[in-house]
């Protein structure tokens, strides 16, 4: 795709719909495979036996190990190389590694099922954000960001429910097998029907590899709007992870729910007001007028600030009404931030650092916040077992309702610098 002119932007590319309901739809394969394990983990921990502490590590640190250290040179070699095939790849391998997890014998060879399908989902989301901003003129960029970003709700709303009905009457051996083979028939619609956009930005200079990469790491975190939205995505990542790997076991424990209803209050009450809420927040920031620069992050920063004490309610609430209104309301605010900040990144760097952008902010999402987030809530829950029985969950999970208010103050300021940015007539 040729660059933007004056006459384009500001306007939707109509041609550039089809690519993004493919990637998006990618992306649905991407957050439904990784979430499999969540549902499954009751049922895995009653079959093979472990502690919520390798449980938490497996369902966290395994996946993610890969998923982040690899997104860096893969990112890094998306914004040289075909973007598209490199997506394609990473579905077809991420989609059979999926499918193998419904023949492992042991916790071990989960683990390692689990590091290998955190490689091939390193291929995704970075690549598929490069090439929706090269298709989108910035002006439009939030709210197709949030169409894709739309892909988390829609995986929990068209097949969340579907998986927790396989798992309950075929076993969660066969939940996996069902929903991993389909990605490879993606993979073959992605080739044959989406284009690699040409690019407008001369290419980088030949560099050695280390070189090359170091420097390009380095120019990104000299920028202070950059860092600040890091460790934003950062703090955001852990809640995600976190709430992914033990909301349903927290349902089974202290509420005793069933794996079918656990699927059933997850996949519409994520699900669908999720997606109301990513929806919302993109057509919100893509109506703001040019010079309310600040609000393009700030809105976000403000989402953040009401999700903490809605996972709060949800957590700590006894009655039905209450824990069901504060789940919700957490679902609603949880995402909103994640379409306009993505944005944000491709509109504060280069065109040529923006797969490396992408892969270094989840990077701090996924490999930090889900280390600790499903990892900490997993040994905090081992801790205080034995003083709270079952109810220790509630309050081991609480790093949700706190982290949510850190990033809050994180993309506040990265709202100030942005908007100094655009100001000064910078990169935006």
């Amino acid at each position: 795709m040729k660059g933007l002119d004056a006459s384009e932007r500001g306007h939707w590319p109509w041609s550039a719909t089809w690519p993004l309901l493919v990637l998006t739809l990618v992306s649905v394969f991407n957050y439904l495979d990784r979430s499999l394990l969540g549902l499954a983990l009751p049922a895995i921990k009653r079959e093979l036996g472990s502690s919520d502490t390798v449980l938490g590590l497996v369902s966290g640190l395994a996946f993610i190990l890969f998923y982040s250290l690899l997104g860096i040179p893969i990112a890094w070699l998306a914004d040289r190389t075909n973007r598209r095939n490199i997506i394609a790849a990473g579905l077809t391998f991420w989609s059979l590694m999926t499918a193998c997890t419904g023949f492992i014998g042991s916790i071990w060879q989960l683990a390692v099922v689990r590091l290998l399908m955190g490689a091939g989902e390193a291929c995704g989301m970075a690549p598929s954000n490069s090439i929706i901003a090269d298709r989108f003129p910035p002006d439009r960029r939030p709210l197709a960001l949030a169409l894709f970003g739309t892909a988390a709700p829609l995986s929990y709303i068209l097949f969340f429910p579907l998986a927790g009905w396989i798992a309950q009457h075929h076993g969660w051996r066969a939940m996996f097998i069902a929903m991993g083979l389909p990605g490879v028939l993606l993979a073959l619609l992605l080739i044959l029907t989406v284009r690699e956009p040409e690019r407008t930005a001369p290419p980088p200079k030949r560099l050695p590899l280390a070189r090359s990469l170091f420097g390009d790491l380095a120019a990104l975190f000299s920028n202070r709007c950059f860092v600040w939205i890091f460790a934003g995505v950062t703090l955001m990542g852990a809640n995600v992870w976190a709430a992914g790997a033990w909301t349903p076991t927290f349902f089974v424990r202290v509420h005793h729910l069933k794996i079918t209803e656990v699927a059933n209050i997850i996949g519409p009450t994520r699900g669908i007001i999720g997606l109301v809420g990513i929806l919302l927040g993109g057509l919100l920031i893509d109506r703001l007028p040019r010079h309310r620069d600040f609000w393009r992050v700030g809105i976000p920063a403000i989402a953040c600030l009401l999700a903490g004490p809605a996972e709060a309610l949800f957590l700590l609430g006894s009655s039905y009404p209450v824990w069901v209104g504060g789940f919700a309301l957490a679902s609603f605010f949880t995402l909103i931030h994640q379409a306009p900040i993505f944005a944000a990144v491709v509109n504060v760097v280069g065109e040529r650092r923006r797969a490396l952008a992408i892969s270094v902010v989840l990077l701090g999402a996924s490999l930090i916040g889900n280390a600790v987030g499903p990892s900490a809530v997993g040994v905090l829950n081992d801790l205080l077992a034995g003083q709270l029985g079952d109810d220790a969950i509630r309050y081991s999970m609480l790093i949700i309702a706190v982290t949510p208010l850190l990033a809050a103050l994180c993309f506040w300021r990265a709202a100030t610098l942005y908007a100094a940015a655009a100001n000064a007539g910078q990169e935006t």
